[in-house]
C-alpha cells in the first residue's frame, strides 16, 4: 500500500521535512508494510527553497550579498535535481529576520540583496528562476532588487536615486539600458501567497509597512511613492503593476519584478506543487496524509494543504489532514478534498507546550489514525438479517 506524507511546516514549531518525518513514524509504527513516499512542502514564503532541495534531491550555492541595510552576508539559494531551475527566498537577503527590531524601518530597508541573489542564480546559466517573495522587510517597490540587475533610476533634475522607499516618491525616470544581458534570457517567477495590489487601502503600504516599522506618517508617504512608481512604469514602460493581483506582495517586489525583470506571478502552491511533481508522485497513493500548523476557514483557499487535499483526492486516495489546531470554517478542508481533518492536541494546553511536543504529538495522531484507517480496510459489512 503506498502512503504520501506530504505536509507544509508547522510555523514556529516544525519544518516541513520535520512533521513528514513525524507522521512517517506513527504511520510505520502502524504498519511496517506500507510503501511510504515523504513530500515536504511549503507555500512559496520561507521554509520553500530547503523544502524545494530536498524534495527534488537538489543543492544549495552562497554567494555574498547585501542585507535590507546594505550590510555585507553571505545567503543562499537552491538549485533543484534533474533541472535547470534555481529556487530564491528573498528573505535570505531582504527579510525581516535579518534586522533587530529597533532596526526596522521600510523608508531605509531596501531589496539590492534579493536582486544580487537573482543575478547570481542568472550567471549559472540557468532557464528559470523562482522567487519566493515572503518575510521581506522592505516596501521599496522593489527599485533595490533592480538596481542590483543594473536599472538606474533619476529623480526630475537627473539625479541618480538610490536608497529605500524614502526616495520612490522622487522617481521620474528609468534606464533600463544597464540591465544585465543575463537576465534577458532567463524566465522569472515570482511565487507570492498574497494577492494585494501595490497601492490602497490594501496595498503594500497600507498592510504590511506597519509590520516592518512604519509610522503614520511613513504609510502615507510610501503609499504616495508606490503609487508614484506605478505611474512611471506605466509611462515610461507600458506596464501597469498598480492593481495587478499580487503586485504588493513583499513590500512591492511583485511588482518590481514583473516591471522590471518581466517575471510572472503565480500562486506559491502551485509552483511547489509542480516543481515536485506532485500529481505523479500522487499516482497510485491509497492514502495521504498532509497538514499545517493551523487549519480554518482560510486553509482551503490557497494554502497548500488544500492543494495536496484536491490533487489526492483527484487521483482516488483517501486524504488525512493533522493540524496543530482548527479554528471556524476548518470544515472547508473536506470541500477542498479531505476525508477527514484531526487536530494533533490532547485536550486543553498551553500554545507553547503544544509547540514544544509537537513532533511526538504528530506521531501519535499518525499512527491512531493509520491503525483506524486499516480498521477499517479489514471490516466487512454484511446485510442486516434483523
Amino acid at each position: 500500500m503506498k502512503v504520501v506524507i506530504a505536509p507544509d511546516s508547522f510555523k514556529g514549531s516544525l519544518a516541513a521535512p520535520e512533521v513528514a518525518a513525524a507522521m512517517r513514524r506513527g504511520v510505520t509504527r502502524a504498519s511496517n508494510e506500507a510503501e511510504i513516499l515523504e513530500v515536504p512542502l511549503a507555500d512559496g514564503g520561507e521554509g520553500t527553497v530547503e523544502t524545494l532541495v530536498a524534495a527534488t534531491g537538489g543543492h544549495f550555492l552562497e554567494t555574498r550579498v547585501h542585507d535590507p541595510l546594505g550590510r555585507p552576508l553571505t545567503a543562499r539559494y537552491g538549485i533543484l535535481g534533474g533541472s535547470q531551475t534555481a529556487v530564491i527566498e528573498m528573505a535570505a537577503a531582504s527579510g525581516l529576520e535579518l534586522l533587530a527590531a529597533c532596526e526596522l524601518d521600510p523608508m531605509k530597508t531596501s531589496t539590492f540583496g534579493t536582486g544580487e541573489l537573482i543575478l547570481d542564480a542568472a550567471r549559472q546559466g540557468l532557464s528559470d528562476i523562482i522567487v519566493a517573495i515572503g518575510g521581506s522587510a522592505t516596501v521599496d517597490g522593489g527599485t533595490g532588487m533592480a538596481r542590483a540587475l543594473g536599472i538606474r533610476f533619476f529623480d526630475s533634475a537627473g539625479r541618480e536615486l538610490r536608497g529605500g522607499g524614502e526616495v520612490l516618491a522622487q522617481i521620474s525616470h528609468v534606464d533600463m539600458s544597464g540591465l544585465a544581458g543575463e537576465i534577458r534570457n532567463v524566465r522569472i517567477t515570482a511565487a507570492c501567497d498574497v494577492t494585494n495590489p501595490l497601492t490602497g487601502p490594501t496595498g503594500a503600504a497600507a498592510v504590511y509597512a506597519p509590520q516592518k516599522g512604519a509610522t503614520i506618517e511613513d504609510v502615507a508617504s510610501l503609499e504616495e511613492g508606490l503609487s508614484n512608481l506605478a505611474q512611471v512604469t506605466r509611462r515610461e514602460l507600458g506596464i501597469d503593476v498598480e492593481t495587478l493581483s499580487g503586485a504588493g506582495a513583499a513590500g512591492g517586489l511583485g511588482a518590481g519584478l514583473v516591471a522590471f525583470a518581466g517575471a510572472e506571478l503565480e500562486s506559491g502552491r502551485e509552483i511547489v506543487l509542480r516543481a515536485v511533481a506532485m500529481e505523479e508522485k500522487l499516482r497510485g497513493a491509497a492514502l495521504v496524509f498532509t497538514g499545517e500548523g493551523r487549519v480554518d476557514a482560510q486553509s482551503a483557499c490557497g494554502k497548500i494543504a488544500a492543494g495536496v487535499a484536491h490533487m489526492a483526492s483527484e487521483a482516488g486516495a483517501v486524504v488525512f489532514v493533522l493540524a496543530g489546531s482548527l479554528g471556524e470554517g476548518a470544515k472547508a478542508m473536506h470541500e477542498a478534498g479531505a476525508d477527514a481533518v484531526f487536530c494533533i492536541g490532547r485536550g486543553p494546553s498551553e500554545e507553547g507546550e503544544m509547540m514544544s511536543c509537537a513532533a511526538e504529538l504528530l506521531e501519535a495522531t499518525a499512527e491512531q489514525v493509520m491503525r483506524a484507517y486499516l480498521a477499517g480496510r479489514r471490516q466487512t459489512f454484511a446485510p442486516w438479517q434483523g
